[in-house]
């Protein structure tokens, strides 16, 4: 396991997207709106998504998103995608 220390803090994002925007066209979005370093799209599903992003740039990062998609809006900030799944329960990945 990687210590916090080294690889540095993490926030994941869930937003309520437009329902028929696809995964690909959100991550080809916000490389356009942020070349160097866009944010990691963790899941879009069912007009959600999650997004990753380090602390200092939460605020960018739902910007990015809002730009891709003007419907787009932010729903909660936490370090654990376990406090987002449990939130929001269509966010539960399945097992296979």
């Amino acid at each position: 396991m990687v210590i916090k220390s080294k690889r540095g803090r993490r926030r994941y994002i869930a937003f309520s997207v437009s329902p028929e925007l696809k995964k690909e066209a959100l991550i080809r979005g916000l490389r356009q709106v942020d070349p160097d370093s866009p944010p990691y799209v963790i899941q879009l599903t069912g007009g959600k998504a999650i997004i990753r992003c380090s602390p200092d740039k939460r605020e960018g990062t739902i910007a990015a998103v809002s730009q891709v998609d003007p419907s787009s809006v932010s729903l909660i900030t936490s370090g654990t995608l376990r406090t987002i799944r449990g939130m929001y329960p269509e966010l539960k990945e399945r097992k296979s």
